[in-house]
């Protein structure tokens, strides 16, 4: 009987298992304004995948999709791609100093937030009765858009395309220790030299000024004025996220503490089963037997916006190679083009890099194209432009996976020089694939990491048990200046009364000594 019985508790089990982690369909508002292609491409499909689990869900953002999807809405902001390319262009061009780079990201974020609050679809899903069971955003320095989770009474998830920083750990209370987790706009690596750790505590302070004294004053002022009557306190609310999820993983940056609600999903936009190229692509890249190699400067920095020395430069090299050569060469014409050139402007950058007659990638080193290197193990040449690319360029060549050119000032026997380095030599692509199988070996798939975590938080209404103390507490006690202070005057004291004590002791004995002498002298 009790063998018969077996099968029947068995199945109980599973249909109990399968019922507490089915979480019912949920209405999610996801909220991406930022104008950069990347940004998107890197939830786009996370957002898809939660839709396919039939959950509705509501995107704000610069790229509307081109077909509708099931459970699938968007309300577009691509107004906000207005003047983006030139906004690159200068980005790019012009010099500035830590603070004034600090400004232009100020500027730059604080327009990604007005145009999602004077947004006119926006506002009317705002005056609506409308309601959410989820706010995703895209936890880059648009605080006052943080609001939309208080005034739905909704849990509220970060998503960072770029891992973390000291902005994004203060949302779950994180912790990035100064002395070894350098800032994502340095070049510095997590083994830092004295000055390099003085450097990066510099940067830290610097950041932190203009975080709490310009950036956050003004944006509870946009908070105030595009949510007159809200009484969200937007300090607070940035210490209330349910979880970040972040484009990072180890095996591909260095290991660094978490708090449990900030979760690595790095390579969650990859799909684990490359689609097919088209067949002229596909020709192309089959079509050299020594291989193929792949150029992109990313979504961001435009390659026809190249000067035409740089543009000669890359083509001279490119027609001095037994390679056939991909570049995402955004015009249609491109004058004096070698025949083992292929331009277009948009490659399925990924599918590309799968196929196994490409042999090397050369790259702007973002994140997503460093992560999509890593994981289909192609070699990398890089060409660092802003942001933290350079960070990332680092780390590939600590790596040895990959060497570097200067985007500004690369010559002809630069480039094809790196290029060869890495092509002759077999250690690069020997490093990537072990780092490869690093990244690979992980107990889920990226993307299913990120759907489980967030319908842990849906299943567990905001999954608050998982929020560290530590969000409750104000400067003085996280830091335990007020404990430290107590200690430092207790210890203090400890010293001082008994010598003080000692000395009056010291100083009536002397005195009584010395009245003794007087009048026997008397």
């Amino acid at each position: 009987m009790l063998l018969r019985s077996i099968p029947g508790l068995l199945l109980l089990a599973l249909i109990s298992f399968s019922a507490h982690q089915r979480t019912d369909c949920a209405k999610i508002l996801a909220i991406f304004p930022f104008p950069g292609p990347s940004q998107y491409i890197c939830v786009q499909a996370y957002l898809k995948a939660l839709a396919g689990r039939g959950h509705e869900v509501t995107v704000v953002s610069a790229y509307p999709q081109k077909k509708p999807l099931p459970n699938f809405r968007d309300i577009s902001l691509e107004e906000v791609l207005n003047g983006y390319e030139e906004t690159i262009v200068d980005v790019i061009t012009q010099e500035r100093n830590k603070w004034q780079e600090l400004n232009l990201y100020y500027d730059f974020f604080t327009g990604g937030t007005l145009s999602v609050l004077k947004s006119a679809n926006v506002q009317k899903l705002l005056q609506s009765d409308e309601h959410f069971d989820l706010v995703i955003v895209e936890a880059l320095q648009m605080d006052a858009v943080y609001a939309f989770a208080h005034h739905y009474k909704a849990p509220i998830i970060g998503i960072s395309t770029y891992g973390t920083d000291p902005t994004i750990d203060e949302l779950v209370g994180n912790t990035s220790p100064i002395s070894y987790i350098p800032l994502p706009l340095s070049e510095l690596s997590d083994r830092m030299s004295f000055w390099q750790r003085l450097e990066n505590l510099w940067h830290h302070l610097l950041h932190q000024l203009h975080m709490h004294f310009i950036y956050l004053p003004n944006q509870v002022a946009i908070y105030k004025e595009y949510f007159p009557n809200g009484t969200a306190d937007i300090l607070a609310l940035r210490k209330s996220f349910s979880l970040v999820l972040l484009n990072q993983h180890f095996s591909i940056s260095f290991p660094r503490p978490y708090v449990p609600n900030a979760i690595e999903v790095a390579g969650m936009h990859i799909s684990q089963k490359p689609n097919q190229l088209p067949a002229v692509m596909e020709g192309f890249i089959n079509a050299s037997k020594a291989g193929a190699i792949f150029f992109s400067l990313g979504s961001n920095v435009k390659s026809k916006n190249l000067s035409k020395e740089k543009i000669d430069i890359i083509l001279r090299v490119f027609a001095s190679l037994p390679y056939n050569v991909l570049w995402k060469f955004e015009a249609t014409d491109l004058p004096n083009k070698p025949q083992n050139v292929y331009i277009d402007k948009w490659f399925p950058q990924s599918d590309v890099l799968a196929h196994p007659n490409v042999k090397l990638f050369i790259s702007h080193a973002g994140l997503l194209s460093t992560t999509e290197a890593i994981h289909h193990a192609k070699p990398l040449v890089g060409m660092p432009v802003f942001f933290d690319q350079f960070l990332n360029m680092k780390r590939i060549k600590h790596a040895g996976i990959g060497v570097s050119v200067n985007y500004k000032s690369f010559t002809y026997d630069e480039l094809r020089g790196a290029i060869l380095e890495v092509l002759d030599q077999p250690k690069y692509t020997q490093n990537i694939q072990q780092m490869s199988q690093l990244y690979h070996d992980r107990p889920m798939k990226p993307l299913d990491k990120a759907i489980f975590w967030t319908e842990y938080v849906l299943r567990h209404e905001g999954a608050a048990h998982m929020r560290v103390a530590a969000q409750g507490l104000n400067f003085i006690q996280y830091h335990s200046l007020d404990t430290i202070a107590v200690f430092i005057v207790g210890v203090v004291l400890a010293v001082i009364l008994p010598v003080w004590a000692i000395y009056g002791i010291v100083s009536g004995m002397v005195m009584r000594d010395s009245g003794g002498a007087k009048l026997k002298h008397s």
